[in-house]
């Protein structure tokens, strides 16, 4: 049996904003080809880039130390909470800007990737991204919770509605220990189940976000 790889992360890229009112990434070198040929034999040269961005940058992975001072980190995170879980789909659209639990009422969530597919994605670097998101509200969150999802994806601005600065969504999963990626893409490329999923961001100690490469893996 043969795989098939679906990406759902955006580019990374010089000057992009992810979220409105933080930093751009700089992408730049740190020591370009040319000036590395002084310290190469000829023929030879190598790119060393450089990077500084802040941690919500592109397609993310949100650790419990994002919201909670004695949360575990991204080093801490067990990869069994980020890579080769079973992975499912749910399509939102119909529920409107809010998404409540009954949006997952008879599905079974438990130790997996539920991925919450509402379609803002094709709204990404253009001014409608960061206005009248989708969102999922308080219920939702703890029904994921109490459900045991291992992890939760959605291809929004942001999971909370950003008007509620007491963040319940981020507070509820993160408190257990559930994963957050915002910023996804490519869901409608995914079946509704029947794939593996990835997002293992880099082991960085006493830091909460990180950008990851997001993706499923389909039999075919």
């Amino acid at each position: 049996m043969s795989s098939r790889l679906i990406d759902l992360s955006h580019e990374v890229e010089h000057g992009m904003i992810t979220y409105k009112g933080l930093p751009a990434p700089i992408i730049c070198d740190y020591l370009s080809r040319a000036e590395s040929r002084k310290y190469y034999s000829a023929g030879t040269e190598f790119s060393i880039g450089k990077i500084e961005m802040i941690a919500n940058t592109g397609t993310y992975v949100d650790s419990p130390f994002h919201r909670f001072a004695d949360g575990i980190d991204l080093s801490e995170l067990p990869l069994e909470s980020l890579a080769d879980l079973e992975g499912i789909v749910v399509r939102v659209e119909r529920f409107g800007r809010a998404i409540s639990a009954k949006a997952f009422h008879g599905l079974d969530v438990k130790g997996k990737a539920v991925l919450i597919h509402t379609n803002w994605s094709r709204h990404w670097r253009t001014d409608q991204y960061f206005e009248g998101h989708p969102f999922l509200t308080e219920d939702a969150a703890k029904f994921l919770a109490v459900s045991s999802a291992a992890f939760v994806g959605i291809d929004t601005y942001n999971i909370d509605d950003i008007t509620d600065s007491t963040r319940p969504v981020h507070t509820i999963l993160l408190s257990c220990r559930i994963p957050i990626c915002e910023h996804m893409c490519g869901m409608e490329k995914l079946p509704d189940s029947g794939f593996r999923f990835h997002a293992a961001p880099v082991k960085v100690k006493a830091f909460g976000t990180f950008p990851v490469r997001a993706y499923a893996v389909l039999d075919t």
